[in-house]
């Protein structure tokens, strides 16, 4: 088992990193502003257990492969960019009306949107260089069974990150609800999520 001294520094770190200004902070954020509280907290979840994908690749040693192949990470790159443009051009041809429906379609709102995070963050090729270079950080080799720490150190990841995503979807959720008054503002909110997903995206395919 992890010490809790290794459990203190890692999650001191881990929290860091999660609350610093990134794609999925600023994705979860104009989720929550333009859908509500409730959607935003849904995709949060998604991206955050996403993580364990990529624990478990990190424990198998794929994520080394991957990044050992050039190949396999330009694709990986790309197919994760194209699918951050997609949902930012769903969201920009969007005239307000995308947002009362996924209100009105409940759970199966909330699950698509659960499942969208989870494939964000599975198929962004930058996640899993992070979890490769920053999981070993906090390993103990003496301690032995480095696959079991690199697996409890992922579940402690995405855990944190669950909790500090699903936090800033509930309370930007807020924001959302104020501004979502008429049917133009939820327009508009529309058009800046698509507009942060469609840029996300063309950043992660064209960055070196």
């Amino acid at each position: 088992m992890l010490t809790p001294e290794q459990c203190m520094a890692f999650l001191a770190a881990a929290m860091l990193i999660t609350l610093s200004p990134g794609p999925d902070n600023l994705m979860v954020l104009s989720l929550g502003i333009a859908r509500g509280r409730k959607h935003g907290m849904a995709f949060g979840l998604g991206c955050a257990l996403g993580c364990l994908s990529h624990t478990l690749l990190a424990v198998a040693g794929i994520s080394a492969l991957l990044a050992a192949s050039a190949q396999a990470f330009m694709a990986l790159k790309i197919a994760g960019g194209l699918y951050l443009v997609w949902l930012g051009l769903q969201a920009l041809r969007s005239k307000g009306s995308q947002w009362q429906a996924q209100q009105q379609g409940g759970e199966r709102g909330l699950m698509a949107l659960f499942g969208k995070g989870l494939l964000v963050n599975a198929i962004n090729p930058k996640v899993i260089l992070f979890f490769l270079a920053f999981l070993p950080q906090f390993i103990i080799t003496g301690a032995g069974n480095i696959g079991w720490q690199t697996l409890q150190l992922g579940v402690l990841f995405t855990l944190q990150a669950a909790l500090l995503f699903g936090l800033l979807g509930f309370f930007s959720g807020y924001a959302g609800q104020w501004l979502m008054t008429t049917p133009r503002r939820s327009m508009w909110l529309d058009r800046l999520a698509g507009t942060i997903f469609t840029a996300l995206g063309l950043r992660l395919i064209f960055s070196h």
